[in-house]
């Protein structure tokens, strides 16, 4: 399943995009480690697997959130991606 996390605005569409299949696959969950804003946490989803989300209390400004990890008008890699093997968290913009 794709779990999208974020919101849509005026200015564009900011969305942590995670494949919790994907996710399941991957015991150790580095990314939650890997993300210096905290924004990341491990859940218990609807059947009982531990799957990534984004914490409630980021999910209204997860454009701010990771903001730190992708400087504005330079692509990088972001902690949470260059961690996770499995390519299961994507971010929208």
């Amino acid at each position: 399943m794709i779990a999208n996390y974020g919101y849509k605005d005026g200015s564009g569409d900011f969305f942590v995009i995670i494949d919790t299949d994907k996710c399941m696959e991957c015991p150790e969950k580095p990314c939650v480690a890997a993300c210096p804003e905290n924004v990341l946490e491990v859940m218990i989803d609807d059947y009982d697997d531990e799957v990534l989300a984004v914490r409630e209390a980021f999910r209204k400004k997860v454009k701010y959130s990771c903001g730190p990890c992708k400087p504005a008008g330079k692509e990088v890699v972001r902690p949470c991606h260059k961690v996770c093997a499995l390519g299961g968290i994507k971010h929208s913009w």
